[in-house]
């Protein structure tokens, strides 16, 4: 009997210690560090973002309430309205309300059309995300395979003259502004031509304009980015190795040298994601596109500030996401990246 339970007690002891090496193991685990850093970056920086968009209609001069009624305004109906809004209440108190409104979705309301910030924010929020969306992939679609086409045909200095004519024009194409080209578009292919619409959301072909005054630039310094890479892995050995066992040109481009050259693509593509999102507040105005950078420039004009509030937490939070996503991808891309650094 006495050896049976010491026995039992053995083998509970070693399952025991087996568990906690197991939990140890995994509290060890390089991937665990990675997931923890990368969550309580994103944390902190949507706090900073969270503070700052709360702190922004503080430290505008004057009162914002008089500010977006007018100096007309009866000054009963001023204090009502900042009684209303908690804009009496003490600074702390004002940012604990703050915080839990953005946690549930209450972003306030607007000072000129009463209607929740919310609901101005989903109303406008998905002509943004279309345009921004559509200009990324026609980025992508135009930037990667000139960049691969031109990495191949410039290696080894081949072809100087392409690859002085591509540097030439990719250059000037990413040094032109995003506005400064839609009027150009606007001006060619709606005035002159009369081939596209230049205003508003209609059909199909609205989308058209927008989004190559959003796409051109991004895409020609993608393609810079991705010839650069695709002319370092064409040097590398396991594409010499591909080359020695004469496999087809095709298949050492497209499978051996492409997905090595595209990390770096795709730390750059995010960031062009990001910067895609903020540059949509110029173009919609050129368009006079419904989304929210028309509605951020009318609400600045109309000291809308809750509005305005909402909407850069929202471009805030995008373009957070978009990072992290970035992060994501490249870790499980190149798995020895996120494990070095954790």
């Amino acid at each position: 009997m006495t050896s049976t339970t010491t026995a039992t007690g053995a083998t509970a002891t070693t399952g025991a210690t087996a568990g906690h090496r197991g939990v140890d193991a995994a509290l060890d685990s390089p991937w665990l560090r990675f997931a923890a850093r990368r969550a309580g970056r994103f944390v902190v920086s949507l706090w900073v973002l969270v503070t700052a968009s709360f702190l922004m209609i503080h430290l505008i001069p004057g009162d914002p309430v008089r500010a977006a009624l007018g100096p007309t305004a009866p000054a009963s109906l001023v204090a009502a309205r900042r009684a209303s809004l908690g804009l009496d209440d003490p600074l702390w108190l004002q940012y604990v309300h703050y915080l839990q409104g953005v946690f549930t979705g209450d972003l306030g309301t607007s000072l000129t059309s009463r209607l929740p910030v919310s609901q101005v924010i989903s109303q406008r929020l998905p002509a943004t995300a279309q345009l921004a969306v559509l200009a990324f992939l026609v980025v992508v679609v135009l930037a990667v395979p000139i960049g691969v086409a031109m990495g191949v045909l410039t290696r080894g200095g081949r072809a100087r003259r392409r690859e002085l004519a591509f540097s030439s024009a990719s250059v000037v194409a990413g040094a032109v502004p995003d506005f400064l080209l839609g009027v150009g578009l606007v001006y060619v292919f709606g005035v002159q031509l009369g081939w596209l619409p230049v205003a508003g959301q209609q059909d199909a072909s609205s989308y058209v304009l927008p989004v190559l005054a959003l796409a051109v630039g991004p895409a020609a310094a993608l393609a810079r980015i991705m010839r650069v890479e695709m002319l370092s892995v064409l040097q590398a050995d396991h594409v010499r190795t591909a080359r020695a066992k004469r496999l087809p040109a095709p298949e050492i481009y497209l499978r051996h040298a492409m997905p090595n050259a595209l990390t770096s693509t795709i730390t750059l593509g995010g960031l062009l994601l990001s910067a895609l999102v903020a540059g949509t507040v110029l173009v919609e105005n050129v368009f006079a596109w419904p989304g929210l950078g028309s509605t951020i420039v009318s609400s600045i004009l109309l000291k809308d500030y809750s509005v305005v509030q909402g909407i850069v937490l929202v471009y805030g939070a995008g373009v957070l996401l978009v990072n992290l996503t970035v992060d994501v991808v490249l870790a499980l891309l190149d798995p020895r990246s996120a494990i070095r650094e954790s």
